[in-house]
């Protein structure tokens, strides 16, 4: 279920139909379309497949899970309440199983993935 006013945005997630995507499985929350700062997305992570973006930044929010993430060949851990903020150009992958909430500015970034694997 959605709802929009001229002032504000308000999406459940489990109103949202879910897609299999390069990182896994992901409801989108806010999208390009809605016309915000940034995209938001909810995606539950099993073994992502290696990828980077050109013109986006992401940021990792670790709602439930654990797991882990590769950044350019460095790994670190993932639990509930960890933060990740993925720069435009690292190439970077997550595997276990976690979901996250997921920041990508600016918006677009279903044009910007770039599959290394």
């Amino acid at each position: 279920m959605s709802a929009t006013a001229s002032r504000f945005l308000l999406r459940d997630p489990a109103q949202v139909k879910p897609w299999e995507e390069t990182c896994g499985q992901i409801r989108c929350l806010i999208e390009r379309k809605d016309g915000a700062a940034a995209e938001v997305h909810q995606v539950h992570i099993r073994e992502a497949k290696l990828h980077y973006h050109e013109r986006t930044d992401e940021i990792y929010y670790v709602v439930s899970g654990e797991g882990a993430m590769r950044l350019d060949g460095e790994e670190v851990s993932l639990r509930p309440g960890v933060v990740v903020y993925v720069p435009r150009g690292v190439r970077h992958k997550a595997r276990g199983d976690v979901t996250v909430l997921l920041v990508c500015i600016p918006p677009g970034v279903f044009d910007d993935i770039h599959e290394l694997e």
